[in-house]
């Protein structure tokens, strides 16, 4: 069985990653690609590749020494516009993502590694859209799943996403944060016996005792007590300005759960921004992803790194064995 891969927003670098490694060698037999054929095949033109590619219906009906992408039929040629912010290719990567999700929950494929998707331009046909974490557990009908950011050295889950600040405040709960440390707990003990989960507090100093603010002492200590008695091997909470050190560089967790979207994913990209990768954790099916967005400024240019695609590729063919 192919991993998928959604060759993202036709716009931004997604689709151009994909036919580098493609090109070079780099991308392995066992995939399938999600989106259109006439982009595709635009697309090695103006790069100047040399690419065989396989227009099908059906995953298993793929070929050897191939790109085979499952053919959407969303876009034409022309409709390939390099770093302009377009609609109908914002539409199209929804369709490629939904398609592959439903694959994957039919057993048709392994599982979803996905490309960039400009959020603002796929806003332009479904007005809710927030992004592939929140889409793709829709569409599996996920209740409690997280967004993690995973590189060799530590995983950051989230107890909040795409939400704002005011809004992930609101959402720091005992029963989210428990849920949360659930959920990094059982994807990383398909690696490690007991992974050492540090769990971040809200306020700066984690509070210092409630001295600045409650939250920590009130709704985050009682957590990380339950998840405790659950027999999952959580501490804290840490300062966030502190945990990275004592996770990366001290060896002392093995994953940290962070409050909201920045706590996590600012110290996450600045350690490993070419190699981490997005896993949405909680779903029946296996979702990857590389860890950056369309890059409208450098699409279709030949200059974007590729090996994102890569570790986020390994890392679903990890969470499948």
């Amino acid at each position: 069985m192919r991993m998928a891969i959604t060759m993202g927003d036709a716009s931004g670098v997604g689709p151009e990653i994909l036919l580098r490694r493609f090109a070079a060698g780099e991308l392995g037999e066992d995939v399938v690609a999600y989106g259109d054929a006439a982009i595709l095949q635009a697309g090695t033109r103006l790069l100047g590749l040399q690419i065989s590619l396989n227009a099908i219906d059906d995953p298993g009906s793929a070929e050897p020494s191939k790109l085979n992408v499952v053919d959407l039929g969303r876009l034409k040629s022309a409709d390939l516009t390099p770093g302009v912010l377009n609609a109908k290719a914002g539409a199209a990567a929804r369709d490629y993502v939904e398609r592959a999700t439903r694959d994957a929950l039919a057993g048709r494929v392994a599982g979803v590694v996905t490309l960039p998707m400009n959020k603002e331009a796929t806003r332009a046909s479904t007005p809710g859209f927030l992004g592939h974490t929140e889409f793709i557990a829709a569409l599996c009908g996920a209740r409690d799943y997280a967004m993690m950011l995973t590189t060799g050295d530590v995983a950051v889950s989230h107890v909040s996403a795409h939400v704002s600040l005011r809004e992930a405040i609101r959402l720091v709960t005992p029963d989210r944060i428990v849920a949360v440390i659930r959920l990094t707990h059982a994807t990383l003990t398909r690696f490690a016996e007991a992974p050492r989960i540090a769990v971040c507090g809200l306020n700066p100093h984690a509070g210092e005792g409630g001295i600045i603010g409650s939250e920590d002492r009130e709704i985050i200590v009682p957590a990380i007590e339950r998840a405790r008695r659950e027999g999952l091997n959580a501490s804290g909470p840490y300062p966030a300005d502190t945990v990275f050190h004592q996770a990366i560089r001290q060896d002392r967790f093995d994953a940290v759960v962070c409050m909201y979207h920045d706590q996590g994913h600012a110290p996450m990209k600045l350690l490993s921004f070419e190699s981490a990768v997005n896993v949405t954790i909680g779903l029946p099916i296996v979702r990857t992803s590389v860890d950056h967005g369309t890059a409208f400024d450098i699409a279709w240019q030949g200059t974007a790194f590729t090996g994102s695609l890569k570790a986020a590729l390994d890392y679903a063919w990890k969470l499948r064995c």
